[in-house]
C-alpha cells in the first residue's frame, strides 16, 4: 500500500498506537518488532479491542480488511509521519542535547500554548518510534509543533531530522552523555551539531545560546536568533540567582521559576527566547515559566518528614551530574548527596565515577553515599563516603531512618531507579 493510500485511512483514526495496552478506540495499530516481541501476533488482539487498522508486515498475520500488510512497519510508521507532518505544513520547532531537553521542551510549551495550539513530545518519546508518533498525533488545529529528538549515537539525529523536517531548531547544550555511542566527546558535539546541519541545508532557523561557544562556531552559516546578557542579542536574559528555585531577569521582569539549580537558566531562557520570537505577550512567558512545575523525577524539591530531599534521579552523566553536586553545594544545613552510577560512558566509566567521587568530597557534604557497581570500584577519598554495590545492598544495610532535618540529593541514572527511595525514607 502507498503512503498517501494509508494516510488517507490514518485520517480516519482516532490515534496511532504501537501497544494493544494502550490502544484507544479506532486507533491504527503499528505491529513493531522488537528483539523479546513481535507486535504482529498482536494484531488480531488489536483489533478485538478497538483498532480502526492494524499494520503488519507478516502475511501469515493477516486477519480483515482491517489488516493492512507492509514490507517493514517501522520504516513505514516513519514514512507515514513524514509524510503526515507535510500533509500538515505545521511549523515544528525540533530540539535537541545531552541535558536537560524534556524540561526544556516543557518549558517552551508552557510559554507557546499561552498564545498557540501546540502539540509537543509526550514525556520523552524522543526516538526513532517516539518521534514519528509525535508527528501522528498533531492535527490540523495544531499552530505549531515542538519535537524532542534523543540520540546515542552519531547519524541518529540526522535521520530524525530527515523524518521531522523541522522548520526551527535547538541544541540546549553538549554535555558528557553516552559517550559510548558517541565517541567521546568530540562525537557528541558532532552528533548533537547533526540538526544544525540539518537547518542550514534546508535554510532554516536555529535558536542559539549566544554564550555557549561551540553553538556559536557549529550554527555560523545558519539563520540564528540568540540570547545572551547583553543587548547585543535578539534576546536579553539575565539570571539572578538559583536559591534554590532559579529566578531570571527579562525586560525588567524577574521571573521565579519553580526550577532548582543553576543549570536550568539555559533551558528557561531558551524558552524565553522562543516566546520572544513567536510574539507571546511578556505576561504569557512570565506566566508560562512561572507555572511550570517539573514533574518525573527531574529536578523535584519534596519534603519527607523533617527531610528536603531533591529527586533529579530521571538520567545522569557526568555534566548534569556535575552541575547538580555544584547546585547542591550551595544549600543551607546538613547535606547528604546520595549518588547512583552513570550508565553508557563505555571505557570512560571508571574515569568519569572516580572524578564525580573525587568533586563531591571536595564539598562540604555531611555524607556522600555512592550506589552502584562502577561507584563501588572508585576509591573513596573522604571518611564520609560510604559505597554499596547494588541498590538492594544499600536498602539492606543503610539506615535512611537515621537521618533527620537534612537535605538530601538524590541522582543517578534512569536505570538506577533511584526513586525507590522515597519509599523507604
Amino acid at each position: 500500500m502507498k503512503i498517501k493510500e494509508l494516510h488517507a485511512r490514518f485520517l480516519k483514526c482516532s490515534s496511532a498506537s504501537t501497544d494493544t495496552r494502550k490502544i484507544t478506540p479506532n486507533a491504527m495499530f503499528f505491529a513493531l518488532k522488537g528483539e523479546n516481541f513481535n507486535g504482529n501476533t498482536y494484531a488480531e488482539q488489536a483489533i478485538k479491542q478497538g483498532a480502526k487498522y492494524v499494520v503488519i508486515d507478516e502475511k501469515e498475520y493477516m486477519h480483515s480488511s482491517k489488516t493492512i500488510l507492509v514490507s517493514n512497519v517501522l520504516e513505514t510508521l516513519q514514512q507515514l509521519a513524514t509524510f503526515h507532518r507535510e500533509y500538515l505544513k505545521t511549523p515544528i520547532i525540533a530540539l535537541t542535547g545531552s541535558n536537560g531537553k524534556t524540561t526544556t521542551k516543557e518549558l517552551i510549551n508552557a510559554v507557546l500554548s499561552k498564545k498557540y495550539k501546540t502539540s509537543a513530545t509526550k514525556g520523552n518519546l524522543n526516538n526513532h518510534i517516539g518521534v514519528p508518533l509525535t508527528l501522528l498525533s498533531m492535527t490540523k488545529e495544531t499552530e505549531l509543533g515542538i519535537v524532542e529528538m534523543g540520540a546515542n549515537h552519531q547519524k541518529e539525529i540526522e535521520f530524525l531530522s530527515n523524518i521531522v523536517k523541522p522548520d526551527y531548531g535547538l541544541i540546549t547544550n553538549y554535555g558528557k552523555a553516552h559517550l559510548e555511542g558517541f565517541g567521546g566527546v568530540e562525537g557528541i558535539i558532532k552528533g548533537k551539531s547533526e540538526l544544525y546541519t540539518h537547518l542550514i541545508e534546508y535554510d532554516k532557523l536555529a535558536f542559539i545560546n549566544g554564550l555557549d561557544p561551540i553553538q556559536i562556531e557549529k550554527s555560523k552559516k545558519a539563520k540564528t536568533y540568540k540570547f545572551g546578557n547583553t543587548s547585543d542579542f535578539d534576546v536579553e536574559i539575565h539570571f539572578i540567582e538559583a536559591q534554590p528555585y532559579v529566578f531570571i531577569n527579562y525586560q525588567n521582569q524577574i521571573i521565579k521559576s519553580q526550577l532548582i539549580g543553576s543549570y536550568n537558566f539555559t533551558n528557561i531562557a531558551i524558552a524565553i527566547t522562543i516566546g520572544a520570537f513567536f510574539k507571546v505577550q511578556l505576561r504569557d512567558i512570565k506566566e508560562g515559566i512561572e507555572s511550570y512545575v517539573p514533574s518525573n523525577n527531574r529536578s523535584q524539591v519534596l519534603i519527607k518528614a523533617s527531610n528536603k530531599i531533591i529527586l533529579d534521579a530521571y538520567n545522569a552523566n557526568p555534566t548534569s551530574m556535575k552541575a547538580a553536586l555544584e547546585n547542591f553545594e550551595k544549600q543551607s544545613g546538613d547535606k547528604i548527596a546520595i549518588l547512583g552510577d552513570m550508565f553508557e560512558l563505555g571505557e570512560d566509566a571508571p574515569k568519569e565515577h572516580q572524578y564525580i567521587a573525587d568533586l563531591a568530597s571536595k564539598m562540604p557534604f555531611n555524607q556522600i553515599v555512592l550506589i552502584g557497581s562502577n561507584f563501588y570500584k572508585i576509591k573513596a577519598q573522604s571518611e564520609n563516603t560510604t559505597k554499596f554495590e547494588s541498590f538492594e545492598d544499600f536498602k539492606a544495610n543503610f539506615l535512611l531512618s537515621n537521618i533527620k532535618n537534612s537535605t538530601l540529593l538524590i541522582k543517578g541514572s534512569r536505570g538506577m531507579a533511584l526513586e525507590r527511595i522515597m519509599d523507604i525514607l
